[in-house]
C-alpha cells in the first residue's frame, strides 16, 4: 500500500513533467527512488522523474511556433491550426478548403472580426501577374503564410478564409493579445584562433540557418567547412555544414562577406553546442561560437531562403571557389582493401561484403553537380547498360545531403516514369541503397552505401553473387533539373569488361587513390626555391599558396601553413657534412595556443609532427637536432621563439598569380611580439647523415620540405634553365687553370 507521500508524488507527476528541477530537487527524487527500491512502481516513476529532469533543452518533437488555435469553421470545409512561426511569419497545418469559391483568399486585418477593411496575405508567396491567385483546393496541406508589406502579427487581430467578392468569411482563428512569438538569437562574434578568421556577431535565424555578418577569413586552410557537434570544445565528431551556395568544398576566403547556411539533414541547433570553422585533415579549430541551451526560436519550417551571392552560377561548379562523413558506418568491420579502377584516373570502387550486405564505396574525382553510378551489368561478359542494375551516387544540392539511389535500366533514354534510366521507386519498386557516408575534398567524392546481396526485386534488381566473378558497369555524367540522371559523355563509361568477384578479401589493382591526382586543368606551379651556401637561415610561417604552392610541390595534403626559408616558400635546402648551420626560428613559444605554436626540427621524417606520435612511432623517426629530453625521457622541442607569420593582406590570391615573388606582394609580416626573441638551432651535419632529411614542424605534420646533405667541400652550382649541378669547391681552381690553359693552347695554336 502506498504511503500518502509517495500518493501526492503519484499525483503530481504531470505537473512536475512540466517543471525542470533543479539540481538539489533531483538529488531529493533519486534518495526517495533508492529508498522505495522494494516498489517497483515507485522505482519506475522515480527513475522516469530523472530522465526528464536531466533532458536537455531541446525542441519538441513536431515544434511549428507558437500555437494561435484552430480555425473556427463557417463553410467550405475550411479547417487548419496555425501557428506563430516568428514576428512575420503563419504558418497552418493540415489546411483544408474545398477550393469551390469563386474569390477566397488568406486574409488578415486588425478590425474586431473579419471584414472588407482586411489585406490578402499572397499564397504562394512568388506568383506571376498583377493579383495574387485565389485559393484552390486543399487537403491536409501545409502552408506557410508570410505577411505582406513588412506587416507583424502584432498588427493583426484575426486570420480568416475570405471570398472577397461575396465578403463571407468561410473560417476564421483570432490572435491571442500579446502573443509572445519566437524571435531568432543573437550571439557572440566567432571566436578568433587561427586564419584572420572574425566576423560580427552571429545571429540564429530559425531552428537551422545561421545569419554570419561581416566574415573574415583567409582561405589558406587546405581541408577547412563549417562544422558544428556536441562537447565543451570544437572537436573531430562533428559535422560538416554547407557554405552559403550549399556546397561542400572547402571554405573559400571571404573579405567582410554577409552570409547564412542552413544545417544539413534533420539537425537544428537544438541538437548542437558549438558552430565553428574546422580544418578536417588537420582536426584544428580556425574559431568557433557556443550555442546556449535557453533558446526560443523560430523553427525551420522551410521560412527562411537563402539567396544566393550575386557571382554564384549553379550551372557550373567551377565557380565554387576552392569533406568529412555524412553519417557513420553500419558495421564495424576493418575497412576493405578491395578496389578496382573504373574509369582511369577517375573513378574507383571500394567493396566488402557484410553479412548479407554488400558495402561499395564510389571514389570519383567528379564536379559537385555530376553522379557516379556503379552496379551489375547487363549482360555478363560485356559492359552493357541496357539491363544494368546500377546505383547512382551524388550530392544533391537541393536537399544538402549526400544521396544514393538504385536504378534500373530499361533503356538507354530518360525515364519516362516507365522506361529508360529510372529511379527503381519511380517504376514501382524500392530504393534497396542504402547511404552510409558521403565525403568530398579536393574535388573527390567519396560515397559509401550499401545493399542487400539478394533484394527479392526481380523486376528491377539483379542478385550480388559471391561465388564467382560478374560483370560490372559505371560512369559519370552530369544530374539534371530533378537530381536524376542524364546522359553521360561517352568517354566516362566503362568500355571494357570489368569484373568482380564481391567476395574477395584482397582484390586491390587500383593504381591511383585519386586524391593524390593533381587537376590537370590547375594553374601552373611555382617553380621551386633553393638555398645554398648560406649557414644562417631565418625560419617563418606563412600561407601554403594554394594550387601553386605546397602540396602541387610535395605531393602532401597541406595544412594552410607552411615554413618559409630566408622568406621563401619550402626552399630545398643544401648543406653540407661536418658544417655546422644556424636556424633562426620565429614558429611560436607559446603551447598554450596550438595555431602558433610550431617548434622547428630537423628529421628523416618526410611528414614531421614528432610531438604528436606515440612512443613506438618516436623510436622509428630519425631526430638529428631541435627535440632534447628531460630527466624522464621526455621529449620537447627546443627551437621555439616569438611567432612571425607572413599573412594574407585581403584573401588568398595565389590561383590568379603566376610567380612566387609576384604572390609575395600580396602578404604582409606580423609578429605578434616584436620585441620578444627568436629561438635558434645550431645543427653540425653529421657525417653519417643521410643524403636527405627534412626541416619540419614538431607539433603538426607536413609544414616543411627537404634537406639535400652533401658531402663537405661540395657546393650547389645553380645552373639557369639547365637545373642544379654539384661541384667539389676544391675542383674550382682546377677549372679554372683548366680553362686558361685551353685559352693558352688556343692561342698559341699556330706555333706547333
Amino acid at each position: 500500500m502506498l504511503h500518502v507521500e509517495e500518493k501526492r508524488l503519484g499525483r503530481d507527476i504531470a505537473q512536475f513533467c512540466q517543471w525542470r528541477p533543479k539540481p538539489q530537487d533531483v538529488r531529493i527524487i533519486s534518495n526517495f527512488a533508492h529508498k522505495a527500491a522494494r516498489d517497483f512502481v515507485l522505482v519506475g516513476l522515480a527513475v522516469a522523474l530523472l530522465l526528464v529532469a536531466n533532458v536537455e533543452s531541446r525542441a519538441p518533437e513536431h515544434y511549428y511556433g507558437r500555437e494561435i488555435g484552430s480555425f473556427a469553421t463557417f463553410g467550405h470545409n475550411v479547417e487548419g491550426r496555425v501557428f506563430a512561426v516568428d514576428e512575420s511569419t503563419l504558418y497552418v497545418k493540415g489546411f483544408y478548403y474545398d477550393g469551390s469559391a469563386p474569390d477566397a483568399f488568406f486574409w488578415v486585418g486588425n478590425s474586431p472580426r473579419p471584414s472588407p477593411e482586411g489585406y490578402i496575405i499572397p499564397y504562394p508567396e512568388e506568383y506571376t501577374g498583377r493579383e495574387p491567385p485565389s485559393l484552390g483546393k486543399h487537403e491536409n496541406s501545409d502552408i506557410i503564410l508570410k505577411l505582406p508589406m513588412g506587416k507583424r502579427i502584432r498588427d493583426i487581430r484575426w486570420l480568416s478564409v475570405w471570398c472577397r467578392r461575396f465578403t463571407v468569411d468561410f473560417g476564421e482563428v483570432f490572435i491571442p493579445p500579446g502573443l509572445d512569438v519566437p524571435k531568432p538569437r543573437v550571439l557572440p562574434e566567432f571566436k578568433r584562433l587561427a586564419h584572420g578568421l572574425r566576423s560580427s556577431n552571429i545571429s540564429i535565424l530559425d531552428a537551422k540557418t545561421f545569419y554570419i555578418p561581416n566574415l573574415h577569413y583567409d582561405g589558406a586552410g587546405p581541408d577547412a567547412y563549417f562544422w558544428v557537434g556536441n562537447g565543451s570544445e570544437p572537436n573531430i565528431m562533428g559535422i560538416k555544414v554547407p557554405n552559403e551556395v550549399g556546397s561542400l568544398e572547402p571554405l573559400r576566403g571571404y573579405q567582410g562577406e554577409d552570409i547564412e547556411i542552413q544545417l544539413p539533414g534533420n539537425l537544428t541547433v537544438y541538437d548542437i553546442d558549438w558552430l565553428a570553422v574546422w580544418c578536417v585533415e588537420y582536426r584544428h579549430n580556425f574559431g568557433h561560437v557556443y550555442i546556449p541551451k535557453d533558446l526560443d526560436i523560430p523553427p525551420a519550417l522551410g521560412q527562411t531562403k537563402i539567396a544566393p551571392p550575386w557571382w554564384y552560377k549553379p550551372t557550373t561548379s567551377s565557380t565554387i571557389p576552392t569533406v568529412t562523413s555524412y553519417g557513420h558506418p553500419t558495421s564495424t568491420t576493418k575497412p576493405s582493401v578491395n578496389c578496382k579502377e573504373l574509369l582511369l584516373g577517375r573513378l574507383n570502387v571500394m567493396w566488402q561484403i557484410v553479412g548479407e550486405y554488400v558495402e561499395i564505396e564510389l571514389i570519383g574525382r567528379i564536379d559537385e553537380d555530376q553522379y557516379m553510378a556503379f552496379g551489375i551489368s547487363g549482360r555478363n561478359g560485356q559492359p552493357q547498360m541496357v539491363g544494368s542494375d546500377v546505383v547512382v551516387a551524388f550530392y544533391d544540392r537541393k536537399q544538402r545531403k549526400f544521396r544514393a539511389e538504385d536504378y534500373y535500366l530499361s533503356a538507354l533514354s530518360q525515364c519516362d516514369g516507365k522506361h529508360g534510366a529510372c529511379p527503381d521507386e519511380r517504376i514501382g519498386g524500392r530504393n534497396d541503397a542504402e547511404l552510409i557516408s558521403g565525403d568530398r575534398r579536393q574535388g573527390v567524392t567519396k560515397i559509401k552505401y550499401r545493399r542487400l546481396l539478394h533484394t527479392n526485386e526481380a523486376a528491377s534488381d539483379q542478385p550480388y553473387p559471391t561465388d564467382r566473378q560478374i560483370s560490372v558497369v559505371a560512369a559519370i555524367g552530369p544530374l539534371n533539373s530533378q537530381t536524376e540522371v542524364n546522359a553521360h559523355n561517352f568517354r566516362d563509361v566503362t568500355v571494357q569488361d570489368i569484373q568482380i568477384n564481391f567476395s574477395s578479401t584482397n582484390d586491390h589493382t587500383c593504381t591511383d587513390a585519386l586524391d593524390s591526382v593533381i587537376d590537370p586543368k590547375g594553374p601552373k606551379i611555382w617553380t621551386k626555391r633553393i638555398i645554398s651556401r648560406e649557414s644562417v637561415i631565418n625560419a617563418k610561417i606563412g600561407p601554403t599558396g594554394g594550387k601553386r604552392g605546397y602540396t602541387p610541390m610535395t605531393g602532401h595534403p597541406s595544412w594552410g601553413i607552411a615554413w618559409y626559408l630566408n622568406d621563401m616558400l619550402i626552399p630545398e635546402v643544401y648543406v653540407e657534412r661536418g658544417k655546422t648551420y644556424t636556424f633562426i626560428v620565429e614558429g611560436g613559444d607559446d603551447e598554450t595556443q596550438p595555431a602558433k605554436f610550431h617548434p622547428f626540427y630537423i628529421t628523416d621524417s618526410p611528414e614531421g609532427g614528432f610531438g604528436q606520435n606515440t612512443g613506438t612511432q618516436q623510436e622509428r623517426e630519425t631526430v638529428f637536432a631541435g627535440v632534447g629530453y628531460d630527466k624522464d625521457r621526455n621529449p620537447y622541442p627546443t627551437a621555439v621563439g616569438r611567432y612571425c607569420e607572413w599573412k594574407h593582406k585581403t584573401v588568398d590570391k595565389s590561383e590568379q598569380i603566376e610567380t612566387f615573388e609576384e604572390f609575395m606582394t600580396t602578404l604582409k609580416l606580423e609578429c605578434d611580439n616584436p620585441e620578444a626573441q627568436p629561438g635558434y638551432l645550431n645543427w653540425t651535419v653529421p657525417y653519417d647523415a643521410p643524403d636527405m632529411v627534412y626541416y619540419q614542424c614538431y607539433t603538426h605534420r607536413n609544414l616543411g620540405w627537404k634537406i639535400h646533405v652533401v658531402n663537405e667541400g661540395m657546393s650547389l652550382e645553380i645552373n639557369g634553365s639547365h637545373g642544379v649541378r654539384l661541384v667539389s669547391s676544391f675542383s674550382i681552381p682546377l677549372l679554372g687553370l683548366t680553362v686558361c690553359i685551353s685559352l693558352l693552347a688556343t692561342r698559341w695554336r699556330p706555333l706547333f
